[in-house]
C-alpha cells in the first residue's frame, strides 16, 4: 500500500465476499484479521482466500505487498487497533444492527466501520445519526478480488473524514472508488441491475422470450459493450450527435416503453444537458469519433477472448 505503514483490516465473515476482500487487502500489504464464528467456515477460509488469490493473479492485479492474514473465531482485543472494519455478514438487518452495536463500543475511535451490504443503507443499520459518524456502506461488485469497484455510501451522519479515510483504504487496495452523494436503497449497482432484471422477468412472464434467450441477448450484445463503456457512453457512441441526439431520437420510444410498465420517464432537456456536461468533462466532442472507432476494435478483441474462454481454450 502507498503508506509505509500497513493498515490493519478486520473483516467480519468468511463467506465468499469476506474471503475475497481478505485476499485483496493482504495482497495490497494490509494486516488482515478474518473473523468467523462458524468452525466449518473457518476451516474453509484459507482455501477460499487462496482461490481468490489465484483469481487476482489470473486477472493481472497482483500487488504482492506481502501483507498478513490471521483467521480467528472472535474479533478479540485486536479490533481496537483496526483502521478499517469491514462487515461481510448476512444480509439481514437484525444481524447487521447487532454487529454494528458491538463495533461502535469496541473499535477504536479512528476506525472506519463499513458494511458490505448489497442493499441496506447504513442509516437503517445504525439509525442514530450521531452514531453514524464513522460508519458507511462499502458495496463491492462480486467477486471484489477481480471486479475492483467499490461504492462508498455515506449515511446522513457519516463524517466527511470517515468517507475520505475509507476511500484511501480502498484505493490503496486497488479499488476504483465510486462515492455516492447520498444513500439510496440498493445503491447504484443494484439499482441498475434491478432495472434490467425487472424487465427481464416481465418479458419472460409475457412470453416474449425465455430466460435463455434473454441471457443470450445480454451476453452477446449488451454485456461486451458495457464491459467497455457504461450506458451513457454507449448511447453516445451509438448515435451520431451524441447524448442529446440520442435523447431526441430514442427518448420518445423509451418513454412509451416505460409508461407501458407504469413508470414515469422524463428525460427533461435540463437533465439531458446535465448528462451531456458530465460526458464532455471526460470526452471532448471532437474525440467522440475516435472513441467510437476504438470501441469497435476493443469489442472485437474482447469477444475473441470471451469465446476462447467459453470454449475452454485458455485453460
Amino acid at each position: 500500500m502507498e503508506d509505509a505503514r500497513p493498515i490493519a483490516v478486520h473483516i467480519l465473515g468468511a463467506g465468499f465476499i469476506g474471503c475475497a476482500f481478505a485476499a485483496t487487502f493482504r495482497d495490497a500489504g494490509a494486516d488482515v484479521t478474518l473473523v468467523e464464528p462458524d468452525a466449518d467456515a473457518r476451516e474453509r477460509a484459507l482455501d477460499r482466500v487462496a482461490q481468490q488469490a489465484r483469481a487476482i493473479a489470473a486477472a493481472g492485479l497482483v500487488q504482492d505487498r506481502a501483507g498478513s492474514l490471521r483467521v480467528a473465531a472472535k474479533a478479540g482485543n485486536a479490533i481496537s487497533s483496526a483502521n478499517l472494519v469491514l462487515e461481510c455478514g448476512p444480509e439481514r438487518l437484525d444481524a447487521k444492527r447487532a454487529i454494528f452495536s458491538g463495533l461502535l463500543k469496541r473499535s477504536a475511535a479512528h476506525a472506519v466501520l463499513a458494511s458490505a451490504s448489497s442493499a441496506i443503507p447504513i442509516s437503517r443499520t445504525v439509525p442514530d445519526p450521531e452514531a453514524q459518524t464513522r460508519c458507511l456502506v462499502a458495496h463491492p461488485a462480486n467477486p471484489p478480488s477481480v471486479l475492483r469497484v467499490i461504492e462508498l455510501v455515506p449515511g446522513p451522519g457519516t463524517s466527511p473524514d470517515t468517507a475520505r479515510r475509507a476511500e484511501r483504504c480502498f484505493t490503496q487496495a486497488g479499488f476504483s472508488v465510486v462515492n455516492l452523494k447520498q444513500e439510496v436503497e440498493g445503491f447504484v449497482m443494484n439499482r441498475l441491475q434491478g432495472a434490467v432484471l425487472r424487465e427481464a422477468y416481465r418479458l419472460v412472464d409475457e412470453g416474449v422470450a425465455g430466460a435463455t434467450e434473454i441471457d443470450e441477448v445480454v451476453r452477446l450484445s449488451l454485456g461486451p459493450r458495457w464491459a467497455l463503456s457504461g450506458p451513457f457512453e454507449t448511447a453516445e457512441l451509438n448515435t451520431p450527435g451524441g447524448i442529446t441526439a440520442h435523447a431526441e431520437r430514442l427518448g420518445p420510444a423509451y418513454r412509451r416503453m416505460g409508461e407501458a410498465r407504469g413508470e414515469i420517464v422524463d428525460w427533461r432537456p435540463d437533465l439531458v444537458a446535465k448528462v451531456e456536461r458530465d460526458r464532455r468533462s471526460v470526452l471532448p466532442e471532437p474525440d467522440i469519433p475516435a472513441r467510437a472507432s476504438w470501441r469497435t476494435g476493443a469489442v472485437a478483441r474482447l469477444v475473441a477472448v470471451r469465446d476462447r474462454i467459453a470454449r475452454g481454450e485458455d485453460e
